[in-house]
């Protein structure tokens, strides 16, 4: 029986997975058979109904999209049974696939998981890498099983966290990755040339999902700390902490910052320099502030903020 065109089922939901769904759609060996998806749901600033960035790729190259509202359901398990899939390729689709989905494709179900496991099971591995001051991360395609993120692994490509980095731009690269280690490691595995090597018992770590007041800024904590949480939560969260303007308490969104490694100042206590730097004390060091934003605001210098906003040197941000 001849392997190709292998018959595929995708299962996305985020942008991380729109360059795999569009690395197998344009290959000659993969024939995307449906496209699971999560349901519609409201966003954007008008909480308008609004596709899923995967729902959009799919309408790109024409697949058929398929919007269960939960994936074990039998009536849909029934559906996807008739497609005679050989192979199902998930990539953060955002719900836990049931062992009767598990089992349907011959080869089983592969997923591309942004991290290196056992390191960083679970939902945020990108934020959690920046925020643990690694170095290095990277991208896993493992054989799914009915845990979390806890298969057998296939393959692994490692990529290093630069400082430049914060959760938008490392997302980038590693979906990128991703799609082109999935497309190296299916012909392989489907000829039986990769055997899944069970993941490590040691070093495995799980990363939560995050929530919206874990972007709140801890100014006794050391600056590469914070730093750290910048770049981690940028852009959702958002790094925020409260200043007082004109008498009133105001969020202040931090979008970009670097350790200041000479501020001897107290810890939240705001430094002016030349009314163009602002500076924030750390519980070691200070974090300068490169691009902010006030609540309600647009996104700015901190010269172009302290021009309109007056604060005082010594004044404390918490």
């Amino acid at each position: 029986m001849a392997l190709f065109p292998l018959q595929i089922i995708f299962f996305g939901t985020a942008g991380l997975a729109c360059p795999s769904l569009a690395s197998l759609a344009r290959s000659p060996s993969f024939q995307i058979r449906a496209v699971v998806t999560q349901p519609d749901a409201r966003g954007g600033r008008d909480l308008n109904i609004q596709p899923t960035p995967v729902k959009l790729e799919a309408k790109r190259w024409n697949l058929p999209v398929w919007q269960p509202m939960r994936a074990r359901e039998k009536p849909f398990v029934d559906s996807l049974s008739t497609l005679h899939p050989d192979l199902i390729v998930v990539a953060a689709y955002g719900q836990i696939l049931p062992t009767t989905i598990l089992e349907l494709p011959r080869f089983g179900c592969l997923n591309v998981h942004t991290s290196i496991l056992p390191k960083y099971r679970g939902a945020a591995p990108i934020q959690w890498a920046i925020l643990n001051n690694e170095a290095e991360t990277g991208v896993t395609i493992m054989k799914m099983d009915a845990g979390l993120d806890t298969g057998p692994i296939l393959t692994q490509s490692a990529i290093p966290i630069l400082c430049s980095d914060n959760a938008q731009t490392l997302h980038d690269r590693l979906a990128a990755l991703g799609a082109e280690l999935l497309l190296e490691t299916i012909p392989d595995y489907v000829a039986g040339k990769i055997s899944p090597q069970l993941q490590p018992t040691e070093g495995s770590s799980y990363a939560r999902k995050i929530a919206k007041e874990d972007g709140h800024l801890n100014w006794n904590q050391p600056a590469r700390v914070l730093w750290n949480q910048v770049r981690a939560f940028t852009p959702w969260p958002g790094a925020f902490t409260f200043v007082e303007i004109r008498g009133k308490r105001r969020l202040l969104k931090i979008w970009q910052a670097e350790i200041f490694k000479h501020y001897v100042g107290q810890p939240s206590e705001i430094f002016l320099r030349e009314d163009s730097e602002l500076v924030i004390g750390c519980g070691e060091q200070g974090l300068s502030v490169l691009q902010l934003q006030l609540e309600g605001g647009k996104r700015m210098t901190p010269q172009e903020f302290l021009a309109g906003h007056r604060l005082q040197a010594g004044q404390k941000a918490g």
